[in-house]
């Protein structure tokens, strides 16, 4: 009787004891769900908080492209009617377009100089922009000078001459501004366009078209494109987190 009683007690003892780490176990399981549910509350706020930071910036963005378009073509109206184009880029939500057409600038034919025309032209119309430009300062993050080739010719020799162009192009300009800041100390322009301006020559890659046919005097030009300091930034950390863009998220809602 003593061997079975002793055999009762260590089967209950260790029945009690399995009851006990179980209670535990499931008591240390809630407590982790329960914690895991906090820091997936708080993630979720602080999701929403950026996300909604980023829908604003995205329409304080849309707003400031509006207004710099608005100053451009109000600053720009003479030249405008010169065939100076200004209007948005349709390829991009955060770009705007200044579109010289060659005729204005003079080049030569296969040649990059700017002729006395042009030169007179820019003086007219670098100043300007640099004003506007540089009075959104603090929105803007570049201004691409792009040259531009119609189909004619390779594509090496386009490209060079592009090239070329848009440089001679950004040399002529801040050419401009640093002697316009020596008779006018007032307004030094030119080390605010510096910070923004670079060139590219993109050839015969972006050729002019009307009804799918190349409008070839009109595929040879020069871009100023403006670029808005937004949200983009900010969106491409969101994707490095995993995060939905906010262009995603505004579309979802």
């Amino acid at each position: 009787m003593t061997t079975e009683d002793s055999g009762s007690g260590l089967a209950s003892s260790l029945t009690d004891l399995m009851t006990s780490l179980a209670v535990i176990f499931i008591l240390l399981l809630v407590a982790l769900v329960n914690n895991k549910q906090r820091e997936l509350h708080a993630t979720q706020e602080e999701i929403d908080r950026i996300q909604k930071q980023l829908l604003e910036a995205a329409k304080t963005t849309k707003t400031t492209r509006e207004t710099i378009l608005v100053e451009l073509k109000k600053q720009l109206a003479d030249l405008r009617a010169q065939g100076v184009e200004i209007k948005e880029d349709e390829t991009d939500p955060l770009g705007l377009l200044v579109v010289v057409p060659e005729g204005l600038l003079q080049f030569g034919v296969d040649q990059h100089d700017i002729p006395r025309q042009g030169q007179e032209f820019l003086k007219a119309f670098v100043p300007t922009l640099a004003v506007v430009a540089c009075s959104f300062r603090e929105e803007l993050t570049s201004i691409v000078v792009e040259g531009h080739a119609d189909s004619t010719g390779t594509d090496e020799h386009n490209l060079k001459l592009s090239q070329d162009r848009s440089m001679e192009v950004v040399r002529e300009s801040l050419k401009i501004l640093a002697d316009q800041g020596r008779t006018d100390p007032n307004t030094p322009l030119e080390s605010c366009f510096l910070e923004l301006l670079s060139a590219s020559g993109r050839g015969r890659r972006d050729p002019f078209l009307v009804n799918g046919v190349e409008n070839r005097p009109r595929s040879r030009r020069v871009i100023f494109k403006i670029r808005v300091r937004s949200f983009e930034q900010r969106e491409r950390e969101l994707r490095n987190f995993g995060f939905a863009p906010v262009s995603e998220s505004a579309n979802a809602n």
